[in-house]
């Protein structure tokens, strides 16, 4: 048994644990029903919820979804769309999110995913000071696909 300011008063049965709740307007909390004797204290378990929704929503304010943002590139790919597609990985990286680069192969082009990787290695290298390569280039029926996350500041 725990009482309102944090104070142990020891094991007692449940009816004289009662007594002691409703003599100070409180009310009788089982904090870890599992353990033998079950400890319980005695709190004002309205404002227990309220801080606790409280801290709950706090959280929920600070936290920052991820979105995932994609980026296509082609086979043959000029320099400088190359790097306006760069800029925008950039962007989306610098605002937290993950980037999805997806090259998607037409008709012969199928013949060649050696000249795709060569794509997506350069344009991973190009990102490497920003960006760490969450999944490394695969190819996925006609599409080959690379993840791209924020690097983490440690």
């Amino acid at each position: 048994m725990i009482d309102s300011e944090g104070g142990q008063l020891g094991i007692m049965p449940a009816s004289r644990a009662l007594e002691l709740a409703a003599e100070k307007n409180l009310d009788l909390v089982k904090i870890a029903p599992q353990a033998q004797p079950p400890v319980c204290k005695i709190m004002d378990y309205g404002k227990y919820r309220f801080e606790q929704a409280k801290r709950e929503k706090e959280a929920r304010r600070n936290q920052h979804i991820v979105d995932i943002k994609e980026v296509r590139l082609s086979l043959n790919i000029d320099t400088h769309d190359f790097n306006t597609k760069l800029n925008h990985t950039q962007k989306f990286i610098k605002s937290g999110d993950k980037v999805k680069v997806t090259i998607k192969f037409r008709g012969r082009e199928m013949g060649h995913p050696e000249l795709g990787t060569a794509i997506m290695t350069k344009f991973a290298d190009a990102c490497q000071e920003f960006a760490n390569v969450e999944k490394p280039a695969k190819l996925e029926g006609r599409n080959m696909i690379m993840f791209l996350a924020p690097k983490s500041n440690k």
